[in-house]
C-alpha cells in the first residue's frame, strides 16, 4: 500500500484502513520525508520514540506492550531505524506477545525486508512530496536560480527543503551550491548516526556518493565497513555494488567536492579507470551495459549528469508493452508530442503504425505501483522493423545495415522518469552493440551529440510538422567500442574522429611506467618514483586503463614497453 507524495491526509487514511484489518502496520518512507509529523495527526495513539534515548524508550515499549489496560489504544513506535533497533523492537514484540488493537512501527526501510523481522505486518509508504508542496514550503526563496537549486537538492524531501531554505536565508543569495549541500549533508549524516553510531563510516559514504556505485575495492575499510554501509537506510545493493539513493547521493557528493575538490576528482578518476578495466573482462551484455552506464556517470560531463543522472530519483521498472497497454501508450505518446511541439495527429499515426507492427516495440517505464510513467519506441533493427523506421530515417535508412536498436521516441512524465528511460535505452543499445536515434527534439539532439554519437544529418521531411525535421545519429556500442566511446564522452577524443591514439599520462603515472618498462620490478619502480608499491600498482593500473580507453590495450609488461616505444615516451 502506498501513500501519496505531498498528500498527508491520504496517507493517514491508508494507515487507518490498514489498522482496521491488521494489528501491525509499518509506516515507511525515506529519511526526512515527514512520517513522524504525519502520525502526530493520528488520533487515539500512544507514542514511543526510540530517539534520543533508545534504551529508555525500549523499556517504555515493553511496559506499554505488557499493560492490558492499554490494549485498546494504538501504539506508535517511532525511529525504528538500523539493525540494532529493529532487532530490539522485534524481540520486545516476541517476548510480550502483546494484545494491542493496533501497532504502528515507523521506519525508513520496510521492516518486512529484514529477514530477522518475523511478525506479520502491512506496509504503508510515504512518498516524497510533489514539487508544488516544496515550492509552497520555500516561497520566501524568490530568485529562480536558487529555487531550482533548492528543488534539486531537496528531491521532494521536506526536511531537506526546509534545511536548504534556512541555509540560503543565512548565507544569502551568494551561498555556493556546495556550501548549501554541506549544511544538508551534516543533517543527513546526523540522522544516519542514529542507525549507525560513530563517524568512521562517514568518509566511505562520501566516497560512495562520489562514484555512485562501488564494490569493496573502491571503498576503504574492507568487508566489515562495506557491510555497515549496506545496512544504512539510504544505501541500496545493485549489480555493481552499493549505491546511495537520491537526493542524498547528490548532496553528499556536492558537499565532498566543495570541501575536498582534489580528493573528489581523484576518487572519480580512479573509479572510472577501474570500471573501464572491468569492461575488458566482463562478457555478459547486461553487465557490460551496467558497467558502461557507471563509467558514463564517472565522466563527470555536466550535460550527461543533468539529463541521465538527476538528483531527483525514484524506483523505475521497465518492460516491453503488451496489448493491454495500448491506452497508456497512446496517452504517453500524446504527452510526448505536446511537450515536443509536434503535430499530435502525425504522432498518433506514427504510434498506430508501430503498435500495428508489434506493440512490444514500445517499452514502458513504471513506478513501484505499476503505473506507466514513461515510454520509449525502441525497435530491434531487422528486416521486419525497417518499414516502421523508414519515415524517421528516409535517406539515412542505410544506418540500419549495422543492426542493433533503433530509438524513435522517448518520454518520461518527470525528470527522474525521463532519465531512467534514457538510461534504459542506452543499456539496451550496449547489449545490442549499436544504437540508431532519430529525433526532432533540440534537447535530445544536444544530449545525443554530447554522448558522442555520429551525426548523419536531417531527413528530408518535417515529419512532425513542427518546423524541425528529425536528425539521425548512430553509435557503435559493442565490447570493442565502449572504451573509446566513453573516452570521447569524457573529453579525451573527438566524436567525429577516431579515439585518441596517445593517452594523456600524469607525471607520476609516466614515471612509474618508464621505470617499470625499463626492466625494474613494480616495487623497485615505486621506490624510484618515491612512492609505496601499492601506490605504484595503482598508477600502473591507471596507465593500462587509459591505453584501453584509447583503443590500444596493453595488459603485459611487454605490451606496455611497446606502447612506450610507439609513443616516443622514452625519448620525452
Amino acid at each position: 500500500m502506498s501513500g501519496s507524495g505531498g498528500n498527508g491526509s491520504q496517507v493517514l487514511q491508508d494507515v487507518r484502513a490498514a489498522l482496521a484489518g491488521h494489528r501491525q502496520v509499518n509506516l515507511t518512507g525515506p529519511l526526512g520525508v515527514g512520517k513522524s509529523r504525519l502520525l502526530a495527526h493520528l488520533d487515539g495513539t500512544t507514542k514511543v520514540d526510540l530517539d534520543p534515548d533508545p534504551q529508555g524508550a525500549l523499556r517504555a515499549l515493553r511496559r506499554h506492550l505488557a499493560d492490558p489496560a492499554a490494549a485498546p489504544c494504538v501504539l506508535v513506535v517511532d525511529s525504528v531505524d538500523g539493525p540494532r533497533r529493529l532487532a530490539a523492537v522485534g524481540a520486545a514484540l516476541h517476548d510480550t506477545r502483546h494484545r494491542r488493537r493496533g501497532l504502528v512501527v515507523v521506519s525508513r526501510r520496510p521492516v518486512a525486508t529484514d529477514p530477522r523481522w518475523t511478525h506479520p505486518v502491512v506496509a504503508v509508504s510515504v512518498a516524497p512530496a510533489c514539487a508544488g508542496r516544496i515550492t509552497a514550503m520555500t516561497a520566501d526563496v524568490r530568485e529562480p536560480g536558487l529555487q531550482a537549486l533548492l528543488h534539486r537538492l531537496a528531491g521532494g524531501i521536506p526536511l531537506l527543503a526546509d534545511t536548504a531554505r534556512r541555509a540560503l536565508a543565512r548565507g544569502g543569495e551568494g551561498e555556493p551550491p556546495g556550501a548549501v549541500a554541506d549544511r544538508l549533508a551534516e543533517v543527513v549524516l546526523e540522522r544516519l548516526g542514529r542507525e549507525l553510531p560513530g563517524r568512521r563510516w562517514q568518509h566511505a559514504l562520501r566516497l560512495l556518493a562520489t562514484v555512485r556505485t562501488a564494490d569493496e575495492r573502491l571503498l576503504p575499510g574492507g568487508p566489515e565497513q562495506f557491510s555497515r554501509l549496506a545496512a544504512l537506510s539510504i544505501v541500496d545493493r545493485t549489480a555493481l555494488g552499493l549505491q546511495i539513493a537520491e537526493p542524498y547521493r547528490t548532496i553528499l557528493e556536492l558537499a565532498y567536492r566543495w570541501r575536498r575538490p582534489e580528493a573528489h576528482e581523484d576518487a572519480r578518476t580512479r573509479a572510472r579507470d577501474y570500471r573501464l578495466t572491468l569492461l575488458r573482462h566482463v562478457g555478459d551484455g547486461q553487465e557490460h551495459a551496467a558497467l558502461a552506464e557507471q563509467a558514463l556517470f564517472l565522466t563527470g560531463d555536466p550535460l550527461v549528469r543533468r539529463e541521465l543522472f538527476p538528483a531527483a530519483g525514484h524506483a523505475v521498472g521497465f518492460r516491453p508493452a503488451c496489448a493491454a497497454d495500448a491506452d497508456d501508450i497512446a496517452r504517453l505518446m500524446d504527452r510526448w508530442a505536446r511537450n515536443s511541439g509536434f503535430d499530435r495527429r502525425r504522432s498518433a499515426r506514427l504510434t498506430e503504425r508501430w503498435a500495428g507492427h508489434d506493440i512490444s516495440t514500445f517499452h514502458l517505464a513504471h513506478d513501484l505501483d505499476g503505473r506507466p510513467i514513461g515510454v520509449a519506441g525502441l525497435l530491434t533493427i531487422g528486416e521486419p522493423s525497417a518499414d516502421c523506421a523508414e519515415p524517421l530515417l528516409q535517406q539515412h535508412s542505410g544506418t540500419l545495415v549495422g543492426g542493433g536498436m533503433f530509438l524513435g521516441a522517448a518520454h518520461g512524465d518527470d525528470p527522474a522518469a525521463r532519465a531512467g528511460i534514457l538510461r534504459y535505452v542506452l543499456r539496451q543499445g550496449v547489449a545490442a552493440g549499436r544504437l540508431v536515434v532519430s529525433t526532432a527534439s533540440p534537447a535530445y539532439q544536444e544530449l545525443v551529440r554530447g554522448l558522442g554519437f555520429r551525426v548523419h544529418g536531417a531527413v528530408r521531411d518535417d515529419v512532425y510538422r513542427c518546423g524541425r525535421p528529425p536528425q539521425v545519429f548512430s553509435n557503435d556500442l559493442g565490447t570493442p567500442d565502449l572504451p573509446g566511446w566513453l573516452a570521447r564522452v569524457g573529453g579525451e577524443g573527438s566524436p567525429d574522429g577516431p579515439p585518441a591514439e596517445v593517452p594523456h599520462l600524469a607525471p607520476q603515472e609516466l614515471r612509474v611506467l618508464l621505470a617499470y618498462t625499463s626492466g625494474l620490478t613494480l616495487e623497485s619502480a615505486g621506490r624510484r618514483a618515491g612512492i609505496a608499491p601499492n601506490t605504484a600498482k595503482f598508477y600502473l593500473s591507471r596507465v593500462k586503463a587509459k591505453y584501453l580507453a584509447a583503443g590500444r590495450p596493453a595488459h603485459t609488461k611487454i605490451e606496455l614497453a611497446q606502447r612506450v616505444r610507439e609513443d616516443g615516451l622514452d625519448r620525452a
